[in-house]
């Protein structure tokens, strides 16, 4: 199950001016970029089915708090399960607005250049919970608990690390996988830290190469789990204080992925008007 977890990591934003988003405030700038991560299998149980996997995610994030916010995410890899190999591709578009609590999403994903799955929609949160309407892959309207949308989760996750907080949980909807369900979030933060010698891919993240970043893992459940619920997905990541991700582990239970920096490009931050 691949899942587009920045929203995940949406795990980024921009406008300096202050929000004010279903009761909480946020002042962090994040910067709209395109970052391109080298993926590769970091190890796979048995029960996967998978002898190899490598592959590259690109995540492009613009907009700013006047204008909404739009991410463009695409996760190519190919899959060697012994018998055969199989190229998986899953292509997200997402625009959220919130300043007025909509949310739309559109994910197409493909096996081997051949449509798997379309799912298409909107979504609107208030206080009293988060109304989906889904266009694909059929029509119909659900009703959620209220939640957070990815660029909103990730404004929380940097403006709780800022205040020293190590863990908290939230919960979102991001239109992943039917489009139809929330998510219970659990994040850790570690301490900010600077990178050290061996920092991998630090040096491909540009003027942010000697900054200092958090360690962060964000642990995903279904929202009807109950007790000691295992996660369905778990990332860890670097982040910096603008949204920019490095140094990816993505956990999907009987595989994990590692994914690496391999191009970062900042683009100029648009102004409010």
């Amino acid at each position: 199950m691949f899942r587009k977890g920045f929203g995940l990591l949406a795990l980024g934003s921009v406008c300096l001016a202050a929000l004010t988003v279903a009761g909480a405030a946020y002042a962090s700038a994040l910067a709209p970029h395109r970052a391109v991560y080298d993926l590769e299998l970091k190890n796979a149980s048995d029960r996967s089915g998978i002898t190899g996997m490598y592959g590259r995610m690109v995540y492009e994030f613009n907009g700013s708090a006047c204008e909404g916010y739009t991410v463009s995410f695409r996760f190519v890899t190919q899959v060697d399960t012994g018998e055969e190999v199989r190229l998986t591709d899953q292509q997200t578009t997402t625009y959220e607005d919130m300043k007025n609590g909509s949310f739309r999403f559109l994910t197409r994903s493909f096996t081997d250049e051949k449509l798997d799955k379309e799912v298409r929609g909107s979504a609107h949160g208030d206080k009293s919970g988060v109304k989906v309407e889904l266009t694909a892959p059929d029509k119909r309207e659900v009703a959620l608990a209220q939640s957070r949308f990815p660029t909103e989760h990730m404004l929380e996750v940097i403006e709780r690390a800022k205040r020293g907080e190590t863990l908290f949980e939230s919960r979102i909807f991001d239109g992943s996988d039917s489009g139809d369900k929330t998510l219970i979030t659990s994040t850790f933060v570690g301490k900010p830290r600077k990178p050290t010698p061996d920092d991998a891919d630090a040096g491909k993240a540009g003027r942010l190469a000697g900054e200092s970043y958090w360690p962060v893992t964000i642990s995903y459940f279904n929202d009807e789990a109950s007790g000691d619920a295992l996660p369905i997905y778990r990332m860890s990541f670097k982040l910096y204080e603008n949204g920019v991700t490095r140094d990816l582990t993505m956990d999907y239970g009987d595989f994990v992925l590692s994914g690496k920096l391999a191009d970062l490009e900042v683009f100029n931050e648009e102004e409010c008007k």
